[in-house]
Formats: C-alpha cells, sequence, structure tokens
C-alpha cells in the first residue's frame, strides 16, 4: 500500500510538472500583439514584414470613428511614463468608411488593401520606435500644429514599409482610393498631399534594387 501512495504520489508530481512547463512554454511564446479575429490574418500578414516589433506591445482595435483618417497609429498614453523598450502601441481602426453615399465596413475592403493599411500603420511604429519619450511628445505636438510635419510623419511610414517589402501592399492600398471612381474627392486629395504617391514608390523600390 505505501509503495502505491508513493507511486501514485510522484505520478501526480510528474503530472503537474509537465503542466506547469507548458504552461509556462505557452506564455514564454505568447504574442505581445492583439488583434480582432476578424482582421487577424490581414494583421498577422502585415506584422511579418516587421520582426523588429515582435516583442513590441502592438493593438488593433476598432473604433466607431476616427477623425479625418481611417487608421491611426499612436503610444498607449501611459507607456509614455516607461522604457521604449516597454513602450505600447495602438493602431485604432475605423469601423467604417464612407465612398460616396454609401458606407461600408473598414474590414470588408480586399485582404492586400487592408495589409497595406495596417503595413502603413506599423511604419509610424517603426518611426516611433526610434525617439525618445520626450521626442515623441513633441513628435505629437507638431502633428497637431503643423501641416508640414504630417506629411513629414505620413510619408516616413510609407518610406518604412516600403523599405520593409511592402511596396506591393501599399500601392494596392493606394490604388484602391486613388482610381476608386466612388471614393469622395477630398479624401483623395488628402491621400496625394501627406503620402507617397505610386511613382515615388516605385522610386524607393528602384533604388533599393540598384
Amino acid at each position: 500500500m505505501l509503495k502505491f501512495l508513493k507511486a501514485l504520489h510522484f505520478k501526480s508530481f510528474t503530472v503537474m510538472l509537465c503542466i506547469s512547463l507548458q504552461i509556462n512554454l505557452c506564455m514564454a511564446q505568447e504574442s505581445p500583439h492583439i488583434y480582432p479575429k476578424r482582421i487577424a490574418q490581414q494583421a498577422q500578414k502585415a506584422l511579418a514584414f516587421y520582426p523588429e516589433l515582435n516583442n513590441v506591445a502592438v493593438a488593433f482595435e476598432f473604433k466607431t470613428k476616427i477623425k479625418k483618417s481611417t487608421m491611426q497609429a499612436q503610444p498607449r498614453f501611459g507607456s509614455l511614463f516607461k522604457s521604449r523598450a516597454k513602450r505600447s502601441y495602438v493602431i485604432m481602426i475605423s469601423e467604417r468608411i464612407k465612398i460616396a453615399d454609401s458606407v461600408y465596413k473598414t474590414a470588408d475592403v480586399p485582404e492586400a488593401v487592408m495589409i497595406g493599411w495596417l503595413g502603413h500603420e506599423l511604419g509610424h511604429v517603426m518611426d516611433y520606435q526610434r525617439m525618445t519619450n520626450l521626442q515623441l511628445i513633441w513628435f505629437g505636438v507638431k502633428y497637431l500644429l503643423f501641416d508640414n510635419h504630417i506629411i513629414e510623419a505620413e510619408r516616413a511610414a510609407d518610406t518604412f514599409a516600403v523599405a520593409h517589402g511592402m511596396a506591393n501592399y501599399i500601392l494596392e492600398t493606394k490604388n484602391f482610393i486613388l482610381n476608386n471612381a466612388d471614393i469622395d474627392s477630398s479624401y483623395k486629395l488628402r491621400i496625394q498631399k501627406y503620402y507617397l504617391s505610386p511613382e515615388e514608390i516605385m522610386e524607393l523600390v528602384n533604388a533599393a534594387e540598384n
């Protein structure tokens, strides 16, 4: 009987140890990236182009409305008081986009277009990661106050995306907007003003290949 109890105790201990090791392994492999199931595939594909962000906390969240934009990347306010390594970001995604007189769910746009959109926003995160907390706060102030700084920031995000191999996806997104007759002209003008043009993107690609 004593031998049986000892064997049972050893077996229970072994089972508990295995469970503990499995839990720790899962926790060690847990991704710091959070995204809704409906865009999980697109988010994963976009993130795959940015291995530098593997350990950076990035959350993708749908919002009812984002002023003057379909998506917006920014650091979480509380993380601005932490070290750069512990900083976290949120990429806000408008639930709907307006095309002419109709409103569509953003998640319903073509997959390549969504990947390009997310890739651009991740380009912003890459840009933010270069900055100290004070630089990032000043960046936010300038973004709100100076039109030229918006141009600089948006073009930098495009450049990061292209440099990380996302040129085709970024072009898909821009062509979706610029070549879509139903999209409001004011939104197209904003894209043309603040972002890299398809021609400039191809110039970057050609320069990288030469």
